[in-house]
Formats: structure tokens, C-alpha cells, sequence
């Protein structure tokens, strides 16, 4: 067997680059051996702890130093890291602990309140990160515990196909499930993104506002980074304008963000008079990114936006547009190295019916970035994993030249009368409104034609006067199709998002219904 640790990322960096600045978060600045030394001296306090490889060990903080220093300590140890959102209710992360079998929860003093009840509940020892607070139940602080150790000499070996985290889906249906990724998913997904498809070099500065408990944040933002032994700014909680001003400060040109953050930054962009940071290289993912806005960030920020695809279980990157293969907007672009993407059937479940170019089914993703199933759930496995590809539950089409479009989730698309309506698509064109700055469609119930199409709708407070419902409707009835058309339009100041930004559509139907 072969031997693999995704904390050879930072321990390969110290090798190579000791004094390269590593990680920047507010007047906190570390080397990569000065990081790299943290977080061994922690995976020594982690060991006294009775940490023992293939433990899980659930981590549980903002973006902030505490975060990436205990994520490597958990794998310098041997551990299994099980990031925890910070959106979850005390209920929630007893369910998180319990069904991952965690045997230690870290957490931030921030979370603490929460973790502790978390903790008790579940019966999982708490140790504490980050500044001292009084936390009932906790044994201790991990920066006390690690000031009594001598840092390990070397990383816990582990096996390739080893678990290394342990991810929590969203849980739109049913409780959340745990997709397990290994060493070799995660090491692999961090290589391509920084070498075959990003080109990420190592004198950039990249902007980590991404969530890094979120696989997007965590693999592209943080390890992809470090891969390539680039220097990464943590910002704790993104704020567009607090964004543009640390973006400066620091000479961040790579930025990586959903399409709400984007949005946002286009927003402060317009209502400021200063500068712009000098982008290289921005990357979308998350969800769809609509090409107004990708067009829009383009002129104010003169920068390119290469979006990408990809899911908790595919480690996540499958498919992002490239500068070997050239962009197309609209698009995802073409696999990474060593990964197929291609589209089948979306009614057969039981097997894979791959469909020629042009036509639409499901998205279905093999390859190293493929992960090892669902934790203790050997039936949902099987029905996620057939036939040796990932079923997405996107639905997608693949052009003649190889790029990848996502249309929509599959439970996302709305059947009127019959007739599939992709929200994407009426999003698209209602942000060509001049009056509409964010759009999001759901489908909702209706006696005649089993769902009717419905807008909700963020309007540019700048543009007067500010359209009715029926203005909208009006409008969308010369630019879509008649079964396509919004005959329902709301009006929201914001949308509820999950922990990475994503606009909650079921929160959105069950608001409406």
C-alpha cells in the first residue's frame, strides 16, 4: 500500500520554502515552517489527547488562524478532520458529532456557546481554540495543551486511499449524510486545481473568504493555494467592501467566490471611488454563475472569472474552465486532469446511459476526485455510485468542443404543464433587466399546471423608478417563452443563503408556497 498524508501539503512547503509567508490574518503572519511547526507541536497535544490515527476529529471554526493551524495538526496526527459548519444549531452539530463517531470536537472561542451544548449532548470531550473564555464542560484550551509538547518530528503515515475528512452534505433531503474523501481524493483535487487548471504560481496572494469548513474554501482556497506554495489572506466574514480594502492592503490578485459574492463586489465596486485590486486569476463556483454578472465583473474589475463545477464528492473540483482549454462563458468548462465528466440518462437510475453531445440528462463524474462513499450509509452508496461514476443529481449538457453547462439541479427544475423549465436559464435573462440585480426562480404548486414559475427578485436600489410585478412579468413575456415566463414576482431585500453563500431555493418555496 501506498503511503499518502494531505498534510504533506504544509510539511512539503516548510521543506522547500521555510521563510515564504504562508498565511496572513489580520496582524497574524506566518512563515510556512513557522505554521507548519504549530501545527505539529498541536498534533503532539492532539496525541496526548488520546488522538489515534483514523480518529475523527470534528473542527469547528471561522476563518481565522485557529482553523487551518488545528486542520493540519488533526492530519499530522493521523486523524480524520470533520468540519463543522457554523450555521447549525447545537442539535445539528450533536447529530454531526454522533454520526461521524468523532472522539474529540475543536472549537473556536466564537463557537464555543454552541459546541459546548453540542458537546454535552452528544458526550464528546470539547477542547477549546483561541482566545481564553470560560466554556462549561471544555477540558482546555488546544494552544495550553500544545505549550507542554515537543512538536511530533513528522507527520502520522497514512494510506492513500485512507479517510482524511469527512464531509457534511447539505441534507436538502433527510438528515445530512458524510461523504468521506482520502488522502488521495484531496491531494490529488488540490494538485490539479493549482497546476493543470488554475495555473496558480507561487508569489500569488489569494483572498480565503470562502468558508474553509465548505469543501470549496477548503480545497481551493486553502490547500490548492498552498499546493502551489502561494500565500494566503484570511477574511473571517466576507463583507464585500471590508474584502476590496484587504484585497489592496495586501495585494491579493486571486479571488475565489459564489455567485452572491461576486454579485456584492460589483455592488461595492459601484459605490466606490478608489481603486480596484488588480485581479490575475478569479474563480466561480459554488453554483451558477449567471454570465450578466460574469460580464459585469469583467468590465469593473478588467479581470477574468474562470468558472468551475463541482461537489462535496467529487473533493470538489471536476470541471472549471481553463486557460489551456480557453473559456467560454455560460459554461464549466472541461474535466481536470484525470477526471471524466460526462452526461447520461437521468431517468435510468440502476445504470449509466451516457447521452451524445447536445443533449441533456444527468451529470456523472469518475476519476481520483470521486469519493469513497457515504459514511456508514452502504445504501445511499450504491445509489450514488454506479457503474463506477458519481450521479451528480445536475442536470447538464456537453457541447461538441467538450464544454460542460450545468442546466439544474434536478429537484430544481420546474415542470409547468408538462414542460421542464430551467431556472437558470429565466434567471439569466431577468438579470438583463436593467432594474434586477439578483434573481432566483423556484418552482411552486399550482391546480392547473401542476407548478407555476416564480421570480423572487433583488432589485438595484440606484434604478428609478422601481418596476412592478407585473413591469417584470410584462417584460419577461417579450424575452421568454410562454411556458417559460415568471407569472408569479417577489420582492426580497436579500435571499436566505447556506454556509457557502448559496441561495436557499427550499427555504425560498417553503417562504412562497
Amino acid at each position: 500500500m501506498t503511503t499518502l498524508s494531505l498534510a504533506s501539503v504544509l510539511a512539503e512547503n516548510a521543506r522547500r520554502r521555510p521563510d515564504k509567508l504562508a498565511l496572513v490574518e489580520g496582524e497574524t503572519r506566518l512563515s510556512f515552517a513557522e505554521l507548519w511547526q504549530q501545527a505539529l507541536t498541536q498534533a503532539a497535544a492532539l496525541v496526548k489527547l488520546s488522538v489515534r490515527p483514523g480518529d475523527k476529529v470534528a473542527l469547528m471554526a471561522p476563518n481565522v488562524t485557529e482553523f487551518p493551524r488545528a486542520y493540519y495538526a488533526i492530519l499530522a496526527a493521523g486523524g480524520v478532520v470533520v468540519p463543522v459548519h457554523l450555521l447549525l444549531t447545537g442539535e445539528e452539530v450533536a447529530y454531526v458529532l454522533r454520526d461521524s463517531g468523532a472522539t474529540l470536537l475543536l472549537a473556536h472561542a466564537a463557537n464555543a456557546p454552541v459546541a459546548a451544548g453540542a458537546a454535552a449532548e452528544a458526550g464528546v470531550p470539547l477542547v477549546t481554540m483561541g482566545p481564553a473564555a470560560e466554556v462549561p464542560g471544555a477540558l482546555g484550551r488546544l494552544e495550553e495543551f500544545a505549550a507542554l509538547e515537543r512538536p511530533l518530528t513528522h507527520f502520522v503515515a497514512r494510506q492513500a486511499e485512507d479517510p482524511a475528512v469527512v464531509f457534511y452534505t447539505s441534507g436538502t433531503t433527510g438528515q445530512p449524510k458524510g461523504a468521506v474523501l482520502s488522502h488521495l481524493n484531496l491531494v490529488l483535487n488540490a494538485t490539479v486545481n493549482a497546476f493543470d487548471a488554475n495555473h496558480v504560481e507561487a508569489d500569488d496572494v489569494v483572498l480565503g473568504s470562502l468558508p474553509l469548513f465548505h469543501t470549496f474554501g477548503q480545497t481551493v482556497s486553502m490547500n490548492s493555494t498552498w499546493r502551489a506554495g502561494a500565500a494566503l489572506v484570511l477574511l473571517p466574514r466576507f463583507h464585500a467592501g471590508q474584502a476590496i480594502e484587504l484585497m489592496l492592503r495586501e495585494g491579493v490578485n486571486t479571488f475565489h467566490g459564489v455567485p452572491t459574492m461576486y454579485i456584492a463586489l460589483l455592488e461595492a465596486a459601484k459605490g466606490s471611488d478608489g481603486p480596484l485590486p488588480a485581479l490575475r486569476l478569479c474563480i466561480s463556483g459554488g453554483a451558477s454563475l449567471p454570465v450578466p454578472v460574469l460580464e459585469r465583473f469583467n468590465a469593473a474589475f478588467e479581470a477574468d472569472v474562470f468558472e468551475g463545477y463541482g461537489l462535496s464528492e467529487t473533493s470538489p473540483t471536476a470541471s472549471v474552465n481553463q486557460p489551456d482549454y480557453g473559456t467560454r462563458a455560460g459554461t464549466v468548462g472541461h474535466p481536470v486532469w484525470g477526471v471524466d465528466v460526462e452526461i447520461a440518462r437521468a431517468e435510468v437510475e440502476e445504470s449509466i446511459e451516457l447521452l451524445p453531445a447536445g443533449e441533456v440528462g444527468e451529470v456523472v463524474v469518475r476519476g481520483h476526485n470521486v469519493f469513497q462513499g457515504y459514511l456508514n450509509r452502504p445504501e445511499a452508496t450504491a445509489q450514488a455510485l454506479v457503474e463506477g461514476w458519481f450521479r451528480t443529481g445536475d442536470l447538464g449538457v456537453k457541447d461538441a468542443d467538450g464544454f460542460v453547462s450545468i442546466v439544474d439541479r434536478k429537484k430544481d427544475v420546474v415542470i409547468r404543464g408538462g414542460f421542464n423549465v430551467y431556472p437558470r436559464e429565466v434567471e439569466e435573462t431577468l438579470l438583463r433587466h436593467p432594474a434586477v440585480a439578483e434573481a432566483a426562480v423556484i418552482g411552486l404548486p399550482d391546480d392547473t399546471h401542476g407548478e407555476e414559475v416564480c421570480a423572487v427578485l433583488v432589485l438595484d436600489a440606484s434604478h428609478s423608478p422601481a418596476p412592478t410585478a407585473q413591469d417584470i412579468i410584462d417584460w419577461s413575456k417579450e424575452h421568454l417563452a410562454k411556458h417559460k415566463y415568471p407569472r408569479r414576482v417577489e420582492f426580497t431585500d436579500a435571499y436566505p443563503l447556506g454556509p457557502s453563500h448559496k441561495v436557499l431555493k427550499r427555504e425560498l418555496r417553503a417562504r412562497y408556497h
